[in-house]
């Protein structure tokens, strides 16, 4: 009888102690889940998520303000680049074309300077020897000594007082000289009846 007590109080004080440990147990664990949710919360709360689209939308707005600044500072520097094109332009210097005699002349003193025509009969002041690549000097009211040779032009060209010893004061003619040839006229002269001069006409500016 005395064993049986004995057993039913073991039994008893068993459960009793299971229970109450259970029940701890649980409830540590219950804490425990409680704490954690806290935790995510708080962390939720103090870093909110920030919606994609909101994201999107930024990204957005940042890409039009960048491709605004580049066409506004684009159509600024246009401008710019026009008006230096054009100072550029500007400053290019194109040679004049001019014009040249034909036929080419050469006269006296009292004919005019200028381009010649076949009806105008000019005489030109551009002229240029082709076998000496000298300009062609003239001295109005003036001809050649016939003791004018080859040698003194070359030594003396152009030095137009040196060559001035070698020249006779003739009203209204004029002598033309390069430093190979020599040669003096008093009226309109086409060099083409003078194959003896390599001259031609270099170009009258307008």
């Amino acid at each position: 009888m005395a064993d049986d007590d004995l057993d039913e109080l073991l039994d008893e004080v068993e459960k009793k102690f299971c229970r109450s440990v259970s029940v701890a147990s649980s409830a540590h664990e219950a804490s425990g889940e409680t704490l954690k949710t806290d935790e995510k919360r708080k962390y939720s709360a103090s870093k909110p998520e920030q919606p994609i689209s909101s994201v999107s939308e930024d990204i957005d707005a940042l890409l039009e303000e960048l491709l605004d600044d580049d066409f506004s500072d684009s159509l600024k520097s246009k401008p710019e680049q026009l008006s230096k094109g054009r100072q550029d332009e500007k400053k290019q210097s194109f040679p004049s074309v001019g014009r040249k005699c034909c036929p080419v002349f050469v006269g006296g003193s009292s004919v005019t300077n200028g381009v010649g025509t076949a009806t105008s009969k000019r005489s030109c002041d551009q002229l240029r020897c082709i076998s000496c690549d000298f300009r062609v000097l003239m001295f109005d009211d003036c001809e050649w000594d016939p003791s004018c040779d080859y040698l003194f032009l070359r030594n003396n060209m152009p030095d137009r007082q040196k060559l001035r010893t070698k020249l006779k004061k003739r009203r209204g003619l004029r002598a033309y000289a390069c430093q190979c040839s020599w040669f003096s006229t008093s009226e309109p002269t086409d060099l083409r009846d003078q194959p003896q001069l390599s001259w031609v006409c270099g170009k009258h500016q307008d």
